[in-house]
Order: structure tokens, then sequence, then C-alpha cells
């Protein structure tokens, strides 16, 4: 299968973000992105969907593909909580926010995919971040929830201005991953019988401050986009043709044919996880069955410590292993998690999407 990196959930002035449609689309290619997906706060952008090139380089073929969905919550609610990020539905659907299951039923209706924005999203009193968090879990029909959020995981870090400060100057010491509550609620549904695929969000603002002479942008597209990605597995590389390709990468994340990787420390492009059987191959989003033994396959980038997780559970963990393999007649919920070391410390590399052995 083909690998496409993807970036998503990331604003503009159109909300609360600073660089344009296109500056977003020059941080993507200079940081060796295939697709970013634009989400404002409650407002449909039409327009911006297209194939970026570089700019000033006719030479360069390079391109990347732009895509716009929403980020969508009730305006009206006090305190504010459960962001919704719409993707695909094609139209503007910010007025049904007040009602969380309306909302999400229309976003599929319209052939969209509905995501939980920062399920876990504490406040942070010193940088005047309020709780953003997911609280309306009776909901369902959902896609997924965005498991990693690459600026919600600041909030947890910043206890005060001082730390606040060197993260600005030092953010490749934020990072560390999904918050434990997320990564708990996500095997709680699933296990409970869910379809819950996982993505991970960079939360993208490239916000400007000033602190007396000093003058910096707090987190840049391009800083994010090398950070928490979502790497998409596709039938087939992006063609050119914009319906054709939007439907694959969207029918791709519907299906969970995806992990989240911190690109960061190392690339995380060609992980692998799949089970195998008499009965065939399935990958990360498929269903396969356990009646004549599975034997789980999984290739790393690099060697790392690797964990693989049934029903919530770690069941196994190889160290400094490029490759692993698992054999079991169990059904259940099967994942992966790989941790690297950097900057002293051990940090989430990988996060994959199931596979469910039935």
């Amino acid at each position: 299968m083909n690998e496409l990196l993807i970036n998503l959930h990331m604003h503009t002035p159109y909300s609360d973000g600073f660089g344009s449609h296109n500056d977003i689309a020059q941080a993507a290619l200079r940081a060796g992105l295939d697709v970013v997906i634009v989400t404002d706060h409650n407002v449909y952008v039409e327009g911006p969907e297209d194939y970026y090139r570089p700019e000033g380089a006719t030479s360069d073929k390079r391109k990347v593909l732009l895509l716009v969905g929403e980020e969508i919550h009730d305006q009206a609610r006090q305190p504010q909580k459960s962001h919704l990020l719409a993707l695909g539905a094609g139209k503007e659907l910010a007025p049904l926010a007040h009602d969380p299951q309306i909302l999400i039923d229309s976003v599929r209706q319209a052939g969209g995919l509905a995501f939980l924005a920062h399920p876990v999203d504490p406040a942070a009193p010193a940088i005047h971040q309020d709780d953003l968090s997911w609280v309306d879990w009776h909901v369902h029909g959902y896609t997924g929830i965005e498991l990693w959020n690459g600026f919600s995981e600041l909030k947890v870090r910043v206890k005060n201005r001082l730390q606040a400060f060197f993260y600005v100057y030092f953010p490749q010491y934020i990072a560390r991953g999904p918050q434990p509550e997320a990564l708990q609620k996500w095997d709680e549904l699933l296990v409970n019988g869910q379809r819950v695929v996982a993505i991970g969000g960079s939360d993208a603002h490239a916000i400007p401050v000033r602190l007396g002479p000093l003058r910096r942008i707090v987190f840049p597209y391009e800083w994010h986009f090398r950070g928490v990605n979502t790497h998409l597995l596709t039938p087939t590389p992006l063609t050119g043709d914009l319906a054709a390709d939007r439907r694959m990468i969207y029918d791709a994340l519907a299906k969970g044919r995806c992990f989240i990787g911190y690109d960061l420390p190392a690339s995380t492009r060609s992980f692998r996880f799949t089970a195998n059987s008499l009965d065939g191959t399935a990958t990360m989003g498929d269903e396969i069955s356990s009646a004549k033994g599975i034997t789980f396959q999984i290739r790393l980038p690099r060697p790392a410590e690797c964990r693989l997780i049934k029903d919530g559970k770690t069941i196994k963990t190889w160290s400094k292993r490029e490759t692993c393999m698992h054999i079991t007649t169990e059904a259940g919920v099967y994942r992966v998690e790989v941790y690297i070391e950097y900057l002293g410390r051990l940090r989430g590399w990988i996060y994959s999407n199931p596979i469910f052995v039935k």
C-alpha cells in the first residue's frame, strides 16, 4: 500500500490562526507533507482546496494537497466544551453545534467524517487557556477521536509562566505521547465494541507573541508539521485528480487505515502492523478470524521499544527491535505502541489503529 503523510487540524485568520492557506501549504511542502487538512473554527472556507507547489521554483515538481474541513463547537456554551472536527462534509454545519448528536448525524449525512477533537484538553491557567475537553460521551456514530493533539499537550506541560517561556523557545521538549486518559477512553470504547479511529492532529495556529523587545512565532506551522502527524495507507499515490484523491483519503481515514507518528525524533514512515492467517492478511482497521491462528507482524522504521496491546493491556514488549512477531488464537482488539529515546526521555513515537480479531 502507499503511505501518505498528513497533518490535520490547523487554523488560519478565518478563525484564530495567523497564516493563510498558501502559507500553510508552503510550510507543508518544506516539511515534506503530502496532505494538510485545514479546520477553522465554526467556518467552512470554500475555495482553497487544491494542489500547491513551491513558490518561485518552477523546476520543483513537488506538490501538497490542501483540503478544508471545520472545527465546530457551540459558541453559546459556557464553559466551552466538546469540539468536533468535521472532515469531508463540504458544507457549513456550525449552526447545528448546539446538539452534538445532531451535528455528528449531519456530518455523516453530508458524507463526511466526524472526529472528537482533543478529547482530553485540560485548563492551563498560566497561559490563560480553558479546559476544552470532550464531555458529551453519550453520542454515537462518530468516526473517531483525535487521540494526540500537539497543542493540547503543551497545556499539560505548562504549570507556570517560566515553563511557558521555556517551551516557546524549546518546543522539542513538549511531546511525550497522547494523554493517558485519552488512551484509556479509546481502549474502553474499542473493548465495548465501537469502531473508533484514532488520528493525530497538530492544532497549529502560528501565534505571534511579544515579551518586551522579544518577538517570536509560537510553534510555526512548519514546526508542527514535523511533529505529530497521521500516516495514511492508501491504494495508490495521489493521482492529481482532486475529487478522486479527496475520496481516497477520506475513505482510508474512515476505515482506520492509519497510524499516528511523532516524526520529530525520527521519521515514522514505513511502520507496518499486519495480522496474517490462512485466510489472508489484515491491516489496521480490518477484522480477521482467529479460528486458524493469527500471526501479528510489526515492522518499525528503526529499532525501538514496541508494545503489543490487547483490549487495553500490554501483552508483549520488545526492546531495541526493528521487527516483531506474535502468534495467537485469542480474539480481541489489538494495537501497537512504540517508544523512542529522545532528549533524555522515552517518548511516544508510533500509535497504530487496531486490528480486530474475532
